[in-house]
């Protein structure tokens, strides 16, 4: 008699996709969200959010050094298309960076598959800005750096890092 084999355990990670400004602008979010479908994952987490200057340079930290990180952080927050906005999203699944970053396709949108996402949608500003309408995480270490950055625990539909309670005293605005 033999024995069975060791089933495989299933990596289910998160990842942060963001449909940026230049995405909006062209009204992409439609046709993004219809071939962000395809990879048959589950979505975890979706709002707009405003994007200020230091959200903008946490989010692209490790890009702090090179030439274009200030057009880069004008592209995030808006201003190159009038939409001071992103779309940011949580999916969750199998394998889910690797899927989502294949469908997104090549950071430089000319290196990219025409058939992806970015090779679809993507172009490069004469200023040298790639207007690559999607990001993507890479890693899962960045892909839960990303995620607390732009969502907060409750944001979620379920839990995907640890939490705890913390009484927080801030000011914030709420509805009359």
């Amino acid at each position: 008699m033999g024995t069975k084999p060791a089933l495989k355990k299933k990596k289910i990670e998160a990842t942060l996709i963001l449909i940026k400004p230049d995405g909006l602008a062209k009204s992409l979010t439609g046709n993004i969200l219809t071939r962000l479908s395809e990879t048959k994952l589950e979505i975890a987490a979706a709002k707009c959010v405003r994007v200020s200057r230091e959200l903008a340079k946490e989010h692209y930290r490790a890009l702090r050094d090179k030439p274009f990180f200030p057009e880069l952080i004008k592209y995030l927050m808006g201003k190159y298309h009038n939409r001071k906005k992103v779309m940011a999203l949580v999916y969750v699944g199998e394998a889910a960076i690797q899927r989502v970053r294949e469908l997104s396709g090549a950071t430089n949108p000319e290196e990219a598959d025409p058939t992806t996402i970015r090779g679809q949608y993507g172009r490069i500003t004469t200023k040298g800005v790639y207007e690559n309408v999607i990001h993507a995480s890479a890693s899962s270490t960045e892909a839960e750096r990303e995620i607390k950055l732009w969502f907060e625990p409750q944001e979620i539909i379920f839990p995907l890092y640890p939490t705890k309670t913390a009484k927080v005293t801030t000011q914030k605005e709420i509805w009359k």
